[in-house]
């Protein structure tokens, strides 16, 4: 069959349901409509800065409605003063430079908008417009006509921007700028010359070096004083202690000299040793700021439902203003915001979003319906039992392990070995200083200086930051994004892995659907296609999908049983699709999902849905399963154990039919066994399971759209290399240990020369830099070489 590409979005669409327009193929109307608009807007430019790079516009119907209501529009400004609102949107299709273009051209498409600024790392534009010339639905909905659909939920409502930091910035930009012109003033003391200006002015530049250090032993290195104290009143001995010791001395030391003309002291080195380690910090200080780690259930829920008044208006108000009694309207697609009954006849709730439950479930009039659910067919009418705070969703929400997740104690190598470093370095430094007093006061406090500077644990405090912070840019790179660098060690010590079904391990795409029974001739399957086609059931969508191009016909009568199938009469034929018992004649598989078809009473066959598994996954679980246990736990049945137990490794716990709080309640029995668990899921029924885990990894078919909290979120794309992500870690962590090693090696032989006397000071201070370049360099290239090991 010959197929064209989309101009606008560069999807594939066959050649005979194409729509030409101004010469070009477009694949539905959404987007013919869009190239209309940036054309007589003089925008066409929008499409040479990249091939067809443009989004299909969806129906939104109803669903910014809520922006009408200028409370909650006043919750969402970033500014608003006069007749100046400024506001930032979150979109998730901003991917290229003809997206930033177009959409810091609004003011061409809108009138009332004056500015349009995209922050394309974090996929947001800021806009800013008059609302008494254009309000802020008319921007929306003219963002969602031309396919940058704005992603707006309860999250904002609540005004919960990050705060984020920038101290360590500024340190880092203080400490470069005294360590570089430090560097630069002792530079001519090295190579001690006779030269006029530098024996004139030697104290003067010695005093200006001086001064030029104060910031960054005052202001710079202030964390490591502050961490140091924290954890000697703590009873504690952490690697800062030593380091803020070291720092201390080389100051006092190097003022002394300078005070007494002994010698221009060891700024130069003082100040390095700063820079770097800042450096180091930052380093490891990996963030994606277009991901979010830490969302819960509000950052999926609309920020307003419709309520239904007594007079039968409708009325957008704030979700958290409902209260029990009220009745709601319920959109197709619609979340449920709060628990309630349901009013209307019937309908389909699709409680995957919080259980994992792949099938929809009907509900009846007088039923219970549970905040969460997504509702799928006609709009709906249902009475709230109770507010948002106490919904079943909401105190599932409120399971302690939520509180805890970021209070875990995670012992770092560099805390462990620090424990034994720090006490025996001060021991040898005093014991050495008191052994050297009874034999040379002056050479006592050199041998106390010396041993403090070259053993000056910095060496051992960069390996672990430079490593992982590396490791984490390797990992970003492969799609694998880690929310901080203390996720990978915890990888490195997991012994088993626990993975959810629906959606992990497999797609979220129903792509394997077959017939079984006597195979529809064209004619048939035009009849069968074009009565599926008036029906929303997500089964419906598919096999209307999977059907080959038909021509459409009208449907003289059309009806559809909620939870039962759908019926229809194309030129006199009556045609049925649906359950066994509402086609008659077809006989139901309790493991099996299916579509039963009859025309005239004459049963066909049924369509039949299976799962698609991910590709590779036989080979991954039989490569994870040499060295961890696993398990698969699900919210469905078990209708596909005996598949499941052909494909995965012999021993491998399959758990069906668990609820989120059973997931939970699973892995926590496990950790009570002693076991090391990483959980794999991708929705908010395994956002316990994920946070209880000691590393909880969310799959998302896209990163920048969906992810519940979580300690890092894996591409689908890349599923199949999570063995080899898990070995990687192992391997930084033996890269970790290797440069503890050669740090320690380094400490023992500086340190034999340093308690003998036969180390100066000045000599110690420029070891130890040189010291720290090398493990530096070291944790590097074998980082990169293991990233490169198959």
């Amino acid at each position: 069959m010959d197929t064209h590409t989309c101009y606008h979005c560069g999807l594939d669409v066959a050649q005979k349901d194409e729509i030409l327009f101004d010469d070009r193929a477009f694949c539905c109307n959404g987007c013919k409509t869009v190239y209309e608009i940036f054309t007589l807007s003089g925008l066409s430019d929008y499409y040479s800065f990249e091939a067809a790079p443009g989004a299909t516009p969806q129906d939104i119907g109803g669903k910014f409605n809520f922006l009408d209501n200028e409370d909650i529009v006043g919750k969402l400004l970033d500014f608003k003063e006069g007749g100046t609102h400024i506001i930032s949107l979150y979109i998730p299709h901003i991917h290229c430079s003809s997206c930033i273009w177009i959409l810091e051209n609004l003011n061409r498409l809108c009138k009332g908008v004056s500015s349009s600024q995209v922050n394309f790392h974090e996929k947001k534009v800021r806009i800013m417009f008059d609302p008494d010339e254009v309000p802020l639905k008319q921007i929306v909905l003219l963002l969602c006509s031309i396919g940058y659909e704005p992603y707006i939920s309860l999250d904002n409502y609540e005004d919960r921007r990050k705060k984020v930091s920038r101290d360590l910035i500024y340190k880092l930009g203080v400490a470069f700028f005294c360590f570089g012109n430090v560097m630069l003033l002792s530079f001519p003391e090295y190579f001690e010359v006779e030269e006029y200006w530098l024996d004139n002015y030697r104290g003067f530049f010695r005093w200006l070096v001086f001064a030029l250090s104060l910031p960054s032993f005052l202001y710079s290195a202030s964390g490591y004083y502050v961490s140091a104290f924290k954890s000697m009143r703590a009873g504690l001995l952490n690697i800062d202690i030593p380091i803020a010791l070291g720092i201390v001395v080389m100051f006092v030391r190097s003022t002394v000299d300078i005070i007494f003309g002994f010698g221009q002291g060891f700024f130069d080195s003082l100040t390095g040793l700063v820079f770097f380690m800042l450096l180091g910090k930052l380093f490891q200080q990996k963030t994606y700021d277009f991901l979010s780690f830490e969302r819960d259930f509000k950052s999926y829920f609309p920020i307003a439902v419709t309520k239904v008044l007594k007079d039968r208006r409708e009325l957008s108000v704030p979700v958290y203003d409902v209260q029990a009694g009220d009745r709601l309207l319920i959109r197709n697609k619609e979340l449920i915001p709060v628990d309630g009954i349901l009013i209307s006849d019937s309908t389909l709730i699709d409680y995957s979003f919080v259980t994992g439950e792949a099938e929809p479930i009907c509900k009846r009039s007088g039923e219970k319906i549970y905040a969460g659910g997504r509702q799928e067919g006609q709009p709906i009418e249902m009475e709230a039992l109770a507010s948002v705070s106490q919904s079943y969703l909401t105190q599932l929400w409120s399971n302690e392990v939520f509180d805890k997740k970021d209070a875990k104690d995670h012992k770092t190598l560099t805390d462990t070995i620090s424990r034994y470093f720090t006490p025996v370095l001060l021991l040898i430094a005093i014991a050495s200083f008191l052994v050297w007093t009874f034999i040379d006061t002056k050479t006592a406090f050199d041998v106390f200086t010396a041993v403090l500077i070259v053993a000056c644990p910095c060496a051992l405090a960069l390996s672990a930051p430079f490593t992982l912070g590396n490791v984490l840019r390797i990992m970003g790179r492969r799609k694998l994004y880690l929310k901080n660098a203390t996720v990978i060690e915890q990888m490195a010590k997991i012994d088993m892995l626990v993975f959810d079904k629906t959606g992990t391990i497999t797609t979220n795409r129903r792509s394997g659907i077959t017939f079984e029974g006597t195979p529809p001739d064209d004619k048939q399957l035009m009849y069968i296609k074009n009565i599926l086609r008036g029906s929303n059931h997500p089964l419906s969508r598919m096999i209307y999908d999977h059907l080959p191009v038909m021509p459409v016909v009208p449907t003289d009568e059309f009806w559809e049983v909620t939870g039962k199938g759908v019926q229809g009469v194309i030129d006199g034929f009556c045609i049925k699709a649906g359950s066994a018992s509402f086609v008659e004649n077809g006989q139901d598989s309790p493991l099996q999902t299916c579509v039963h078809i009859s025309i005239n009473r004459n049963y066909l066959g049924r369509y039949v849905f299976e799962n698609q598994y991910r590709e590779g996954l036989s080979e991954l679980f039989k490569d994870l399963g040499r060295d961890y246990r696993l398990a698969v736990l699900s919210g469905d049945n078990d209708g596909e154990m005996q598949m499941l137990e052909t494909m995965l490794p012999a021993g491998t716990q399959l758990v069906f039919n668990q609820k989120p709080e059973q997931k939970l309640d699973y892995i926590k029995h496990l950790q009570e066994q002693g076991h090391r668990v990483m959980m794999v899921g991708d929705g908010l029924n395994d956002a316990g399971a994920l946070a209880q885990s000691d590393v909880g990894i969310s799959v998302s078919e896209n990163v920048n759209v969906f992810s519940p909290a979580c300690d890092g979120i894996l591409d689908a794309s890349q599923f199949r290399e999570m063995a080899r992500y898990l070995r990687f870690c192992k391997n930084t962590v033996k890269t970790i240990k290797m440069s503890f090693l050669l740090s320690l090696l380094y400490n023992v032989v500086g340190l034999s020369f340093a308690v003998t006397g036969q180390l100066m000071p000045l000599t110690a201070a420029i070891i130890m830099p040189l010291s720290t370049i090398t493990i530096i360099s070291f944790v590097t290239l074998m980082s990169n070489y293991f990233a490169s090991r198959k």
